[in-house]
């Protein structure tokens, strides 16, 4: 079977009691079926315990290199005699190469030594060392250097000369001044001609020295330009081959679809978002496995991609859990891709509050509080419009200024205070403004905290390529804060109050479960941890001014988990 079906790896465990799903895994939300379990265990299993290669995952002290963990992908195949079986597949390169006897390779091996791409990166990559060369010559900033000295030497004796022709201009007035009544007409003329004289010879001497200024300056420069040019010239090559090259590549990166209809990188990025394609698009996983099995007839049944390794130091991968396909980078790809097949629905089409209600525990002139549900939205979504403000407002149609003055994230339940004026609005969102108002969450964490208290503090931003995953950065992230304090071990879980001081989207989720926090996911997280019936994070008291008593009122709800 592997030698007529090239990595096609048949279930070393009976899976005859094991249902087929009737859809396709929608790749970018879903619990990964019993098929796709297994074909991830076993490739976990060989990872163990496989010798084809050399690689610091991170999982072994001691060992050479720097670790790094890697995204791997199953996806379980039908042939075209009912066999099931599956493909392996891994984001990226793995141990310097792409090429694996486990794994199916990429659409294009950017690492054959016999490629047009290496070939050309390296002309590219020498071009890069002579730009080095030339930027870091010491004769550039003492050119520089020598050019601002002669320009400021040369305006400074064009200057020096014009005060002294105005000298000279100035006593030769005095002499026509004070000769002309002594003197005779015609000796007069003739002083008057010896003068003019004098004039000429001064502005000639000027003329003389702003143009041996100019030469002077003209000298230097045009050595400073000599280099400058080189620079430019070979910046200019480099652009248009890098051109080349990613245009190059581009063409090398055709993908199928389940029909058996071909679409190159660059139109299915251009169409979807108008943009160019991002550095690596098509060398995740997933259009690596549907690419093979479409090229090998083999019918895609299901799938699943897993962290295999030490998460990478700014986002938040966990060791074996499972992970959706990324947006930013496989979301355009394997919309063309999955066309042909019978997909799973999207998961984010459906309203998930659907026959919830929505408990109102205080209400006022002024202000309305809820107990938001979990997976409930806090304002109207993309493609779900129903959410707190729509049942409020339907309810309470009077409204007319801002309702909305915080929000929960969607799978987060727990206290939400809404505005039914608009100086109650703004009173209340001053407040928030100035961190005055006092607010704890709940949450059940995936394992054991052993420090009792704490502050997480670091920084946060969107990750561009795979929203709404929020990533640590230094240098683009804002400040986040977080202070902490345990409240009970539970068996292997820990019950734990947070006390945000800085209000970033999945700020909690993503203090609990980055390595930098407290490396620990809240249960039930599908985007930094795992699975479950629900987000186990609940907003659970806060305190505020009320905007007419002018008194500190709070509300506490006991969390339902």
């Amino acid at each position: 079977m592997k030698d007529s079906t090239p990595f096609f790896h048949l279930f070393k465990q009976d899976i005859t009691a094991l249902e087929k799903p009737d859809k396709f895994t929608f790749p970018f939300c879903y619990e990964p079926d019993a098929l796709s379990l297994l074909a991830a265990e076993e490739l976990q299993d060989y990872l163990t315990h496989q010798q084809d290669f050399e690689h610091n995952f991170g999982l072994v002290d001691g060992q050479q290199g720097s670790p790094i963990g890697k995204m791997f992908g199953v996806l379980v195949v039908e042939d075209q005699q009912g066999t099931l079986g599956y493909l392996a597949a891994c984001s990226g390169k793995l141990a310097g190469t792409n090429i694996h006897k486990h794994l199916v390779p990429p659409l294009f091996d950017m690492l054959n030594p016999e490629g047009f791409f290496l070939q050309q990166e390296a002309i590219i990559n020498k071009l890069n060392r002579e730009i080095e060369i030339l930027e870091e010559m010491p004769d550039i900033p003492l050119l520089r250097q020598r050019l601002q000295e002669t320009q400021r030497q040369t305006a400074d004796e064009l200057s020096n000369l014009r005060i002294h022709h105005k000298q000279n201009k100035s006593k030769r007035k005095t002499v026509r001044n004070e000769q002309k009544p002594l003197l005779s007409e015609e000796d007069y003329t003739l002083l008057e001609q010896d003068l003019v004289k004098q004039s000429y010879r001064d502005q000639h001497e000027y003329d003389v020295l702003k143009q041996n200024s100019k030469e002077a300056i003209a000298f230097v420069e045009n050595q400073l330009q000599d280099l400058l040019v080189q620079i430019s010239d070979r910046k200019e090559q480099r652009k248009q081959l890098s051109a080349n090259l990613q245009q190059q590549l581009f063409d090398q990166y055709i993908f199928l679809d389940a029909q058996g209809h071909r679409k190159s990188l660059l139109p299915i990025f251009e169409e979807a978002l108008q943009m160019l394609p991002p550095a690596g698009a098509g060398e995740c996983a997933a259009p690596k496995l549907l690419q093979h099995a479409y090229l090998n007839n083999l019918k895609p049944v299901c799938m699943a991609e897993f962290w295999w390794g030490t998460s990478p130091s700014s986002e938040i991968r966990k060791h074996r859990y499972f992970y959706p396909a990324c947006k930013g980078k496989c979301e355009p790809i394997l919309s063309h891709m999955l066309q042909g097949l019978s997909v799973a629905p999207n998961p984010l089409l459906e309203n998930p509050a659907d026959n919830k209600e929505l408990p109102i525990i205080f209400e006022d002139n002024d202000i309305i509080v809820v107990n938001k549900p979990e997976e409930f939205l806090s304002v109207p979504g993309i493609h779900v419009q129903d959410s707190v403000q729509t049942r409020i407002l339907q309810r309470n149609p009077e409204i007319t200024g801002p309702l909305i003055i915080h929000r929960l994230d969607m799978s987060t339940s727990g206290i939400l205070v809404l505005a039914k004026n608009k100086e109650a609005h703004q009173f209340i969102q001053d407040q928030f403004i100035r961190h005055t108002v006092k607010k704890r969450y709940t949450a059940l964490l995936d394992g054991i905290i052993n420090e009792e208290k704490g502050l997480i503090d670091f920084p946060m931003r969107v990750d561009l390529e795979d929203r709404p995953r929020q990533v640590l950065c230094y240098e683009h992230g804002k400040n986040a804060q977080t202070q902490y304090q345990v409240v009970a071990i539970e068996g292997n879980k820990t019950r734990i109050h947070y006390f945000p001081l800085t209000g970033r989207t999945h700020q909690l989720r993503v203090h609990s479960a980055h390595q930098q926090g407290l490396n620990t996911p809240i249960c039930g997280d599908d985007l930094y941890g795992r699975r479950a019936d629900r987000l186990h994070l609940h907003a659970g008291y806060i305190q505020f001014v009320h905007p007419t008593t002018r008194q500190s009122i709070s509300f506490e709800v006991k969390d339902p988990f």
